[in-house]
């Protein structure tokens, strides 16, 4: 996997490429140890409560993300924040993870933990196979949840990131979903991802966004959806109030801590597509590029298509190829939609 160099804005007027790049350490470099050899656990079911807002507690939930399978909640007839006193970790034996919050349940970062985390390279979490990047379980997903309050700040595993949700490896679908108020750190070049952060997907497949939201994160870079070397397909989702408040760009120019870019989406990598139908993107801003989207490919064989989409008002301060958007790759494609 490679992080790929990102254009300075001083450059960026002159649209020069500048393709430099940095390999990602592994938590545990392949081939070095011998993999733990396990049959991948069946989906199992459990259940977050015993019908009381009481019974449902991060304990509760922490222990069903380790069991893994469908993980649906019993909390009472109405809505419930679970504040979650540690993260919640998907170990790597699973072969499927399903966490369905009925539309009724939150979980809360407090502002001090990331929420939710899975690693197919991380060892502590059972490491399974010398090809932990191309993974194909676990599978995470997220359906009828809300995630507030996550907070990767001083997180340094794979370059931090992913306030709400990190995930590495294996596979990730997010439907129906809401983010709000995630946070990262504030500066550094290439680390993003208030809400989510992506490092690998199995076979290089798309990490599937469906009718979720995102609204008031902020980070270093892509304040809604980060990710290196990942595509992505966004469908019927909304993107609001979104900020890369990092200052200098990427690389980072002399004197400054990097970072400012991709107010709600950062993509950077090689053969990367982005895909965003039906979708709408207002209020964001980057400090330096791509108040909505910020897209890199290094080889320039990325591509980027937006249709039936909205994207208005999303200020980029230091550079973009069209308004709220700063792409380098093969080629973009827009249809039926607004960009202004």
């Amino acid at each position: 996997m490679r992080a790929g160099a990102l254009v300075a804005a001083a450059l960026v007027a002159a649209m020069a490429p500048a393709p430099a790049t940095a390999s990602a350490a592994p938590l545990v470099e392949e081939g070095a140890l011998a993999p733990v050899t396990r049959t991948p656990s069946r989906v199992a079911e459990s259940v977050v409560g015993t019908g009381t807002p009481a019974s449902c507690t991060s304990r509760a939930v922490v222990r069903a993300v380790a069991k893994g399978g469908v993980i649906t909640f019993d909390c009472g007839p109405g809505p419930v924040t679970i504040a979650m006193e540690k993260t919640a970790k998907v170990v790597n034996t699973s072969a499927r993870v399903v966490l369905d919050g009925g539309g009724k349940i939150t979980l809360s970062g407090q502002g001090e933990r990331r929420i939710l985390y899975m690693n197919t390279c991380d060892r502590a979490q059972v490491w399974t196979t010398s090809h932990c990047n191309d993974q194909a379980e676990p599978r995470l997903v997220v359906k009828r949840m809300r995630f507030t309050d996550g907070s990767s700040a001083g997180e340094t595993t794979d370059g931090g990131g992913g306030g709400a949700i990190f995930v590495r490896g294996g596979r990730l679908s997010i439907l129906d979903s809401a983010f709000a108020d995630n946070r990262c750190d504030r500066t550094g070049p290439d680390l993003g991802g208030a809400a989510v952060r992506v490092l690998d997907q199995h076979r290089d497949r798309p990490v599937v966004v469906k009718r979720s939201t995102f609204t008031g994160g902020r980070c270093s870079n892509g304040s809604a959806l980060s990710s290196i070397g990942v595509s992505w397909r966004v469908v019927d989702s909304t993107f609001t109030d979104n900020a890369a408040v990092g200052r200098g760009a990427n690389p980072s120019r002399p004197g400054s801590p990097g970072g400012g870019s991709g107010g709600a989406i950062y993509m950077d990598g090689t053969d990367i597509h982005l895909v965003v139908e039906g979708s709408t993107m207002t209020g964001n801003h980057a400090r330096e590029g791509g108040g909505a989207i910020f897209f890199v490919s290094n080889d320039r064989t990325g591509t980027l298509t937006i249709r039936g989409s909205r994207l208005e008002d999303n200020p980029s301060d230091g550079f973009e190829t069209i308004p709220g958007i700063f792409f380098l790759g093969a080629g973009r494609t827009i249809t039926d939609s607004v960009v202004r």
